[in-house]
């Protein structure tokens, strides 16, 4: 899914859809945040995040004051039906890099083949990949035959409890040498589903 297009002229952005996705969910916590402490939580220059601003303004997502910046119910309702959630969930020993983001994608299990078309997203973006966990049968798999349920049950458990994944959900990791590229990686891979 795409959430902002390229410009046709002049300069490229330096930035991508998942920054723009992550922006409007570091604001839905509800809290007003400046520009530049909001540029630091996502990852971007002040000047791709003064971008990232001024469309989610146009578009009527936030609201700009002097003391910070708000998600408005707009905002909140895009937010709310994109099929994905952020998810506090480590998976010790099968991602790569220093830092993980997990993100549930409801509804996508059937779109996942073997796992490598959402750890070259992750790539793509600048982390070290994606590892994508599925349903297949009540297992719980990392496509395309790694059963999870048989060779890491305590963290197969662990995994169904805090996502509540089921047989239509994909729960993708992202990995990175920084928890910004982690996000990039699980957060362009989400989007790459729908």
């Amino acid at each position: 899914m795409k959430i902002m297009d390229a410009p046709q002229y002049g300069p490229m952005f330096r930035f991508n859809d998942a920054n723009v996705y992550w922006t409007l969910h570091v604001l839905s916590s509800g809290r007003r945040i400046g520009r530049k402490r909001l540029a630091d939580e996502v990852g971007v220059g002040e000047g791709s995040m003064r971008r990232i601003i001024e469309t989610l303004k146009e578009w009527g997502f936030i609201e700009i004051r002097q003391t910070g910046i708000t998600i408005t119910k707009a905002g909140m309702s895009f937010l709310s039906q994109m099929p994905m959630v952020p998810l506090d969930i480590t998976v010790e020993g099968s991602v790569v890099g220093k830092f993980q983001q997990a993100v549930l994608v409801t509804g996508v299990a059937d779109k996942v083949v073997n796992g490598m078309e959402q750890r070259d997203e992750g790539i793509k973006v600048g982390g070290q990949g994606c590892t994508t966990i599925v349903i297949r049968d009540g297992v719980l798999m990392v496509p395309p035959d790694w059963n999870m349920d048989e060779r890491m049950p305590d963290m197969a458990y662990k995994i169904r409890k805090e996502s509540g994944i089921t047989q239509d959900d994909a729960l993708i990791i992202g990995g990175g040498e920084t928890q910004v590229s982690a996000i990039e990686a699980a957060v362009s891979a989400a989007l790459a589903l729908f």
